[in-house]
């Protein structure tokens, strides 16, 4: 038992990620090709306009459930919206904010033009301290526009275009269907004034998204209200990143890893559940730690990912040898 987990406490964490997000973005893109259908509540942006989607991101059908007249969705028709959501609950308790990580076809997509960006030599750029606290918060007005707009609509406040008020200023509706050869989303709705306004943002979200991942490593995600909407529920998750601060040096090697620039990893030695509500569990943090047992990953209180000092010095000599060859 020991071998296997000095094993896995010296492993390769990025090439295990790539593989796993690659599995993931087959199975989400491509998964009616192979009929796979793993539902439609799932906690990753798995978008419903990819026709061959291999299981459908939450928020549309809860959209949809939502935007019913009140008296409806007060009668037999609001066990359709608890079955919903159980269900998207039953998904990420087990795997908790590493759907963001590993899963999220959006977010492995930032990873690749993160990956390209280095390739043709563009320098990232950070946020400020105080511009990470304000741009933080626009996760969870999303998050209200994607709860409160379909409600609107049942209460006859909004009209209809304002059903699925989130997926229009999506960039998953445009930019997922791509990748089964569909462009129709791609289109300015001018069927009312409502509709024009939020296709003209979707695609001014999905242009931002694009240039976006260019110049900051997970851009899109500081602003994902699916990453405010797995925080609100991630206290009752299996699966847990947590810190042992009075080992911590506070060196800094976790926060210079960590593309969500969550200072709290390094700075925070009293917390011992050291998740933040930007935190996408690439485990980065964990396998970038110099010190035993610092930082380290549980599922149901049992560590499965270990920060190691001899797992710390193999990953620096391969990352040497790396650039040797590049």
């Amino acid at each position: 038992m020991k071998k296997i987990r000095d094993f896995i406490n010296r492993a390769d964490i990025s090439k295990f990620r790539f593989w796993i997000q690659l599995f993931f973005f087959i199975i989400f893109i491509y998964g009616g090709y192979f009929s796979i259908n793993l539902g439609n509540s799932i906690p990753v942006f798995s978008c419903g306009y990819d026709k061959e989607v291999g299981g459908m991101c939450y928020f549309l059908p809860l959209q949809h459930q939502l935007a019913r007249p009140l008296d409806v969705l007060l009668s037999a028709a609001s066990i359709s919206v608890a079955i919903g959501f159980v269900t998207f609950l039953l998904w990420f308790i087990v795997f908790n904010k590493a759907w963001c990580g590993y899963a999220c076809p959006l977010g492995t997509m930032q990873d690749w033009l993160t990956g390209l960006r280095k390739r043709v030599g563009i320098s990232y750029s950070t946020y400020t301290q105080p511009q990470f606290n304000k741009l933080k918060k626009i996760k969870y007005i999303l998050l209200a526009l994607v709860i409160l707009a379909p409600i609107g609509v049942g209460l006859g406040l909004l009209g209809g275009e304002w059903r699925t008020a989130f997926c229009e200023i999506c960039p998953g509706r445009m930019i997922t269907p791509l990748f089964v050869g569909d462009t129709s989303q791609w289109s300015l709705d001018f069927s009312t004034k409502s509709a024009a306004v939020l296709t003209t943002i979707g695609l001014i979200f999905t242009g931002l998204f694009i240039v976006g991942s260019f110049i900051k490593k997970r851009f899109f995600c500081f602003f994902c209200p699916m990453s405010a909407m797995h925080y609100i529920f991630s206290d009752v998750a299996l699966l847990k990143l947590r810190k042992d601060g009075d080992k911590c040096t506070k060196c800094g090697d976790c926060y210079n890893v960590c593309d969500m620039q969550i200072k709290d990893i390094a700075d925070d030695v009293q917390s011992t559940n050291i998740l933040r509500d930007d935190c996408i569990f690439c485990m980065k943090c964990v396998a970038a730690c110099p010190e035993d047992d610092v930082l380290y990953v549980d599922f149901i209180n049992y560590p499965i990912f270990k920060s190691t000092k001899g797992g710390f010095t193999k990953r620096m000599q391969m990352d040497s040898l790396e650039k040797k060859d590049d």
